[in-house]
């Protein structure tokens, strides 16, 4: 019990400043979950609001008893009161969460028992994005012996997860405070899966819904200092450094800051959209990175519009990567249902896919005895553009997403890629797949709502969805589904309208 002698299961700690109404849905979520309340604490820690935060706040803890709040005074980013509150926590295990997220109603049971069971120092929840981008392929299946080497935990960097208390202080585990402030949670978060003795990911529930606010009101939405910013990712590439051998396994790692704090910056509207000054600055810092830190096998180990990409931004040709972006920007899946069928509680599916840019396929072509990739740009060695093995490379997922709550499941799809040729020497890949579901055990049976499903393209460095026309609506929760069929189903209400109009 939180308020006598025995300890709780879970602390949730939540940093708060000028959130206002948005915390709502969180504090909602704990007060639904499955956990009773005198076997988890919400430590609510205000960090200098100037709102009315605090005072609402401190209403729902007087009719709460499990619900607790701190104040500091405003220190400007999460750190700091992340910190202050892992201090006033009494649970076993502590869970990090924003004030404008919330949690699915059994997450903290869910994910105290998962620790409890596998005795483990971090557990990491399936999370689904709401306006954010969360990690895809960690969260295919369960993982109870996750690390660094055998799994893609490197893909979630975020502190929303829970720790074991004990293991936290024992490591003197803590966000970052002080200057620079950008990236905190990387620098906390790969630290404690370098330190864990056994880090778990559950993946077959919703623990964590992770949104971005409408009026981006959270303080990470500015634009970001780019001497700050890498200066951020230095760090955490040297606590990398500080734990690992040189080798591939650190190699991998680094990747993922190249990957995703480095190349995703400088493509599609995201580069197309950024100031010419700012953009020079984070070229700059880039590059420094880049040529500092990075072994040959970093970016050796990218798909072939990655290297490229590198190779630009080492060479400092912005108006290169300008037109890359370009065409970049036009890039995306499209897929087509080739057939399906509903018997009983079974869903057959059969779709194809491929890449398209501008609505033509992405290219291919033969260099010698090798296949390159076709891109906007001269000058750039073929080395970088091949594609090797592109075929067992490539992988087609399908995909289902709840419309509400943004869940996503990957279907179980037996897969093959084919090359389709086209004119003057060039070719392109197209993607197959049927998946075959029992609708009644999907999501464990949770299933009531309307679930849309895409295409996902993985091939030579993207990874694109693309919307298909079929549409699952599920009216209870393991009930047997509507198929909606978007190609059928306008022409029909066009058809129906234009009789009730009187017109042909």
């Amino acid at each position: 019990m939180t308020g006598g002698t025995t300890s709780p299961r879970v602390s949730v700690v939540v940093p708060t400043h000028d959130t206002g109404s948005h915390i709502d849905s969180l504090v909602a979520s704990l007060l639904r979950q499955s956990l009773p309340s005198t076997e988890f604490e919400a430590i609510f820690v205000d960090d200098g609001s100037t709102d009315d935060t605090p005072d609402r706040m401190e209403k729902l803890a007087a009719e709460h008893p499990h619900f607790r709040v701190l104040r500091i005074e405003n220190s400007g980013w999460p750190s700091r009161p992340r910190n202050v509150g892992v201090a006033h926590a009494r649970g076993e295990y502590v869970l990090f969460v924003d004030d404008d997220d919330w949690l699915g109603d059994e997450a903290l049971e869910r994910l105290h028992d998962c620790a409890r069971a596998h005795d483990a120092d971090v557990v990491i929840g399936r999370m689904a994005g709401h306006g954010r981008g969360v990690p895809r392929e960690l969260f295919r299946r369960n993982r109870f012996d996750a690390t660094l080497a055998n799994s893609p935990l490197i893909d979630s960097l975020t502190c929303h997860k829970m720790f074991r208390r004990a293991f936290l202080d024992e490591h003197g585990l803590r966000f970052p405070e002080g200057w620079p402030r950008r990236l905190e949670d990387h620098r906390m978060v790969v630290r404690s899966y370098l330190l864990s003795r056994r880090t778990c990911v559950l993946s077959d529930y919703t623990c964590y819904h992770h949104a971005r606010r409408g009026d981006a009101g959270n303080v990470t939405a500015n634009r970001l200092d780019p001497v700050e910013y890498y200066a951020s990712l230095r760090e955490a590439l040297d606590i990398v450094d500080a734990h690992t051998e040189p080798g591939p396994l650190r190699d991998r790692l680094h990747r993922r800051w190249l990957r995703n704090e480095m190349l995703n910056r400088v493509r599609g509207r995201r580069m197309l959209d950024a100031p010419e000054d700012w953009l020079a600055e984070v070229v700059r810092e880039i590059q420094g990175v880049i040529r500092e830190r990075f072994a040959p096998g970093v970016a050796a180990g990218l798909p072939p519009l990655q290297r490229v990409l590198t190779h630009l931004l080492e060479e400092g040709r912005t108006a290169d990567l300008r037109r890359m972006a370009e065409w970049e920007a036009g890039v995306r899946a499209v897929g087509a249902v080739e057939r399906h069928q509903l018997s009983g509680a079974t869903l057959t599916i059969a779709v194809s896919a491929r890449l398209e840019s501008a609505g033509r396929p992405v290219a291919f072509t033969a260099d010698g005895d090798r296949d390159v990739l076709v891109l906007p740009v001269d000058g750039v060695d073929p080395a970088l553009r091949e594609v090797p093995a592109v075929l067992g490379r490539s992988r087609l997922d399908l995909v289902a997403r709840h419309e509400v709550t943004r869940e996503e499941l990957f279907l179980p799809v037996t897969v093959e890629h084919d090359w389709v040729p086209g004119s003057a020497g060039v070719r392109h890949l197209r993607h197959r797949a049927v998946a075959t579901v029992d609708t009644a055990t999907l999501n464990g049976g949770r299933t009531a709502g309307a679930w849309t499903l895409k295409v996902r393209v993985t091939s030579a460095g993207w990874a694109e969805d693309g919307h298909l026309r079929l549409r699952l609506w599920f009216p209870a929760d393991g009930a047997a589904p509507v198929v909606e069929d978007y190609q059928r189903f306008w022409p029909r209400l066009r058809r129906a309208v234009r009789r009730r109009l009187g017109r042909p």
